[in-house]
Order: structure tokens, then sequence, then C-alpha cells
């Protein structure tokens, strides 16, 4: 039995939500409705949500002045938002989960499949705190990367990584002066998060912080990393990387 509250000024979006929820999502046996950030606050008092599907954008407060006023939220939130790229970098760089308005049911059908999946997770309170302060920043390139992998979470500027290695459905993450993280998420989810901060796809499984190329090899298939580690360039993408390197050497 999972309890879900909608939270989103917008009549019509808590009515198709809330149909969609009735409907397609059979673990979910009650469904309440807040129009307004201080409603919603209001109501979680005696409601004990599982989850809650908050708007990003309202008049007045918005999701994130929901989070702020409290201090260790006891439920998931999975936010719904209009095309918002800034909003969508915050809550991706924190590891968290959205949906795009109008939501799609099976779009809506894997978020809660996400959550059950991590359902009792400690380590949401860490991450709505480094999402609020995420928000705080003015450039998307300040964020902070939340990594969850077995030991906790590791939060990352983008200046510490120096490069990412997918293996299979996982991805190992290099630190500077750090050890290696291995985060349960796919390399190809982090290129489309981290292509437009400038990190390059050298090869099917390796992703660089150009920050960190000390070297274009002489037969430019190779590159090497001012930590020592040498990655491969696959044939197809060695103009493409030649290109965007900081270095010609």
């Amino acid at each position: 039995m999972i309890k879900a509250l909608i939270v989103d000024d917008e009549p019509k979006a808590r009515s198709v939500l809330a149909f969609y929820l009735e409907n397609k999502i059979e673990e979910i046996t009650q469904i309440r409705e807040a129009e307004s950030v201080d409603q919603a606050l209001l109501m979680l008092k005696t409601f004990k949500a599982d989850i809650v599907f908050l708007d990003v954008q309202m008049p007045g407060k918005n999701g994130f002045d929901l989070l702020r006023s409290l201090d260790r939220p006891q439920f998931e939130v999975i936010f719904t938002t209009a095309y918002n790229q800034y909003a969508i970098q915050a809550i991706r760089f924190s590891a968290l989960d959205y949906l795009l308005k109008p939501v799609d049911p099976d779009e809506l059908r894997a978020s809660v499949n996400r959550y059950l999946k991590k359902q009792g997770s400690e380590q949401n309170g860490v991450l709505y705190n480094n999402l609020i302060q995420n928000i705080a920043h003015k450039k998307a390139n300040e964020f902070r990367l939340a990594i969850p992998y077995q030991d906790g979470v590791a939060f990352l500027s983008l200046n510490e990584i120096i490069r990412l290695q997918g293996e299979g459905n996982y991805t190992n993450i290099f630190i500077k002066g750090q050890n290696a993280v291995l985060s349960s998420r796919t390399l190809k989810y982090y290129e489309e998060m981290l292509d437009e901060f400038g990190f390059i796809r050298t090869h099917k499984s390796h992703l660089v912080n150009p920050k960190f190329v000390s070297k274009l090899m002489a037969d430019h298939d190779v590159l090497e990393l001012l930590d020592g580690a040498r990655v491969e360039i696959s044939r197809r993408k060695k103009e493409e990387v030649i290109r965007q390197l900081p270095v010609r050497n």
C-alpha cells in the first residue's frame, strides 16, 4: 500500500496525474491533492505520504520551497515539471527523479518502479539537501553531482571528475585525489548529463574530462591523462575527439 500526494497549482494537471495513478499504478491505494506548498505542508502533518508528486513551478512558493520547509522528509519526491532545463539539471545532478508534463503513463510507471526498487533508502535526505544547494547556484557548472554507491553517496564538483568508464549497466567514476566510485547508472546516462559541460565520449566505454588530458599520443588513438591513465579513442570518434581537445600534441 502506497500513499501519494499530488502538489500542483493546476487543477487539470492534478486531475490527469490522479487518473493515471488510480488506473495504471495498482500499488498506490490512497491519493490526496494539494494546490499549494502551504496546503501540502498542512496535509503532510496528518497524511503520511510515501510519494509526493511535486510540481516545480508554482506561484508563490515553488516545489523546492517545500523541501526547504522540511528538516528530514520522510517521503520520496518525484518532481513534475514543464520543460525547465535548469531545474531538470539540478534534479538530475542530485540523483532524483522527475516527470515532464504532460505526464506520460509509461514514464510514470517507470518512476514508480524506481521508487519500489529503492524503497526504504536512507539517502534521500542528503540528496534533497544537495538539490537545495544546487538550486542556490546561479550556474549549472557549479552544481555538485550526487553519486549514490554501495557505501553511501559521493558529492562531486565537475572539476574533480577525471573520467568515467562504463561497465555494462554500471559506471566507474575516477576522481582527483580519491578512490573511484562505482555508480549503478549507465555511461550513457552520464554522457547525456555531462555533454554540455565539455566531457568527451572517446569510446563506447569512456567519457573524459578534457581538463585532465595531458597528451594525445602520436597515433591519435590513445589519450594520456594527468593521473597517468591511458584511454582509448575509437576510430569513428577520432576526428571529433581531436577537435574537442584542449591540447594538440
